[in-house]
């Protein structure tokens, strides 16, 4: 086995430990649910066409942008609605226009508004003491910017921050060295790092927003 051929082998192994299978397969479910382009689905990720190959070829392992993991977990969830079929295709271009639009979660878990800079937010060399994170204030009805609810848009932030900073086998084994001192947060990085979706917009809205700390 060469070196390049190996490096791939490796890093598809990555990938599956970190992602739960190689991108490649999980982009390629995207690419036929969807019918997009592999350059149209980069675009609505915020990646070059070219990177996206090299993370679906095993040329590279990590998506290391927290926002593209972000919006790839955005976009698959879109895919995966039992109703996904009976849509326009306008609002599934809609839609993926909205998904492209959001900017990264911070490590705060906030969403920082696309060019809330360039509108008077903290300079890009303030320091971490000084600069605060802009937070999108919540529509009337409930809703995050980009049209989920703050559930939806909340816990899949600090699934992305988790996931890019863990496995989830570690993730996992935090948990459990955690479990019996810390029950409450053992649960949560299961939840978050390692659970369905579903299950973390559940646990945001039962514990983050019922308790009005959002």
């Amino acid at each position: 086995m060469s070196a390049a051929e190996d490096t791939v082998v490796r890093n598809r192994a990555l990938q599956v430990e970190w992602y739960g299978e190689p991108l490649g397969e999980r982009v390629r479910r995207l690419l036929d649910r969807l019918g997009l382009s592999q350059s149209g689905l980069a675009g609505v990720l915020g990646l070059s066409a070219p990177m996206l190959s090299q993370l679906m070829s095993g040329q590279r392992a990590k998506i290391s942008n927290p926002a593209v993991l972000h919006r790839l977990l955005a976009v698959e969830e879109l895919a995966a609605d039992p109703g996904f079929a009976d849509l326009p295709a306008a609002r599934v271009k809609d839609r993926l226009a909205e998904i492209r639009a959001e900017s990264a979660p911070t490590t705060s878990g906030l969403r920082v508004p696309a060019g809330a800079r360039a509108s008077g937010g903290a300079s890009a060399s303030a320091s971490p003491a000084q600069a605060e994170p802009a937070q999108a204030e919540p529509a009337p009805d409930g809703r995050a910017s980009g049209g989920r609810t703050r559930a939806e848009a909340g816990a899949r932030d600090v699934q992305a921050l988790l996931r890019e900073v863990a496995s989830a086998g570690e993730i996992e084994a935090a948990a459990a060295l955690l479990a019996d001192r810390y029950p409450d947060l053992a649960e949560a990085l299961r939840v978050y790092g390692t659970g369905r979706t579903s299950e973390a917009e559940a646990h945001f809205a039962r514990t983050v927003l019922r308790a009005g700390l959002l």
